[in-house]
């Protein structure tokens, strides 16, 4: 899933990676989930029914993307269908499908499957609260608040939401990584 995150959205890759080094390099103590994995969270849903109901994540990242997998023996075509309600798009969603969806940003559920079948899910994702840990210089977020004017915080909050969609990739830029021009902070 780290893989698809790298080929579909390389510059949030390295934004996660920016982050998630100098963490594990603080805390040694914390590990992540998988080898080579740059997601430091993972949930399984054991089902036997799951369905998730239309929500948004808000504790993880808000532009950060969440990888979400079905899994289990259902009739895909009928039920478990994944929906991304801001989009109104209802997508088949046969198991072993994987999609990287931006969940803290967009509302999303999934569909029911008929009473004799089996779904489950398995999501990596990362908590927008070690992003602000490590920028804030290992700070929990109210110390480092301490440290800001209100018109500060403001503009900081724009500045990183901004600077958060710049990470997103466009089908230009995918097909010709060299296209785009590098900003300082290694977005184009």
């Amino acid at each position: 899933m780290s893989s698809a995150l790298l080929g579909w959205a390389p510059l949030l890759f390295m934004y996660y990676a920016r982050t998630v080094v100098p963490l594990l390099q603080k805390h040694p103590d914390l590990h992540l989930p998988f080898d080579k994995c740059i997601f430091t969270a993972f949930t399984i849903n054991f089902g036997p029914h799951t369905i998730c109901y239309p929500h948004r994540d808000i504790k993880n990242l808000a532009f950060g993307w969440c990888a979400i997998t079905a899994l289990g023996d259902y009739d895909w075509r009928s039920g478990g269908h994944f929906v991304i309600w801001d989009l109104k798009l209802v997508i088949e969603f046969p198991p072993g499908s994987t999609i990287l969806i931006p969940s803290a940003m967009v509302c999303h559920s999934n569909t029911s499957i008929a009473p004799h079948e089996k779904r489950y899910s398995f999501s990596m994702y990362t908590a927008g609260g070690l992003f602000r840990w490590v920028e804030h210089g290992f700070a929990p977020e109210k110390v480092y608040q301490q440290t800001r004017t209100w018109a500060q915080a403001v503009v900081e909050g724009r500045e990183r939401w901004e600077s958060g969609l710049g990470l997103f990739s466009t089908l230009a830029q995918l097909s010709d990584p060299m296209s785009g021009k590098t900003r300082k902070d290694g977005t184009s």
